[in-house]
């Protein structure tokens, strides 16, 4: 399955639409992206050592990111923002500014093969 951005936008919002209550306060909206952020950090720390408290789920990562991927969402179409358009705009400027920060693979070799 291929979702665009603004294939999410129009889903999240169809959903969003049919309700009274509409989206979310910007600031009610932000304190959920941070609750999201607080979940996808606690299923990484189960993932990565720290033992999930007893009868505690490791968690989902995918559904965690998900449901941070949501709220953005939420967000964005509330502010009538393009996250396609951002998102491209971000690439451009991570591109042309850390072309050279990093150190490249050689051609014909993978991450794994050069030690990262």
């Amino acid at each position: 399955m291929s979702l665009s951005f603004q294939d999410a936008s129009a889903r999240v919002h169809a959903y969003i639409s049919q309700f009274k209550e509409g989206y979310f306060p910007p600031l009610l909206m932000l304190a959920r992206l941070t609750e999201e952020v607080g979940e996808v950090a606690r299923v990484i720390a189960h993932q990565n050592g720290k033992t999930p408290k007893t009868g505690e789920p490791e968690g989902d990562l995918e559904l965690e990111l998900a449901d941070l991927l949501f709220v953005m969402i939420c967000m964005a179409n509330e502010r009538g923002l393009s996250l396609e358009r951002g998102f491209e705009r971000m690439m451009h400027k991570v591109e042309v500014r850390d072309a050279d920060r990093w150190t490249r693979i050689d051609s014909g070799e993978t991450a794994e093969q050069s030690g990262e």
